[in-house]
């Protein structure tokens, strides 16, 4: 499973902006898509593993994209494609 750290790299290379907030324990970000949806995304300042059920759960409802999109944003350091791969 991934690390806060690694899906906080994930947001910066597939182009999501950070929103700075005075308060709280995350940070946030925000992406619009060529359709006009708005998806956000909270990354935890703690370290370590994200687990199972919490990285599925980001990946359908958040960053609306598959394992193997994430996966070739962190390999390839940019957006892999239009397609994020999302399962409906």
């Amino acid at each position: 499973m991934p690390s806060w750290k690694e899906l906080e790299r994930f947001l910066k290379h597939d182009g999501w902006e950070y929103r700075p907030k005075n308060s709280g324990r995350d940070k946030t970000y925000t992406k619009m898509l060529p359709s006009g949806e708005i998806l956000w995304s909270r990354v935890s300042k703690g370290s370590g593993q994200i687990g199972k059920g919490l990285f599925a759960a980001i990946l359908k409802h958040q960053l609306k994209a598959s394992p193997e999109y994430f996966n070739q944003v962190l390999a390839n350091k940019k957006n892999a494609s239009n397609n994020r791969g999302t399962r409906d």
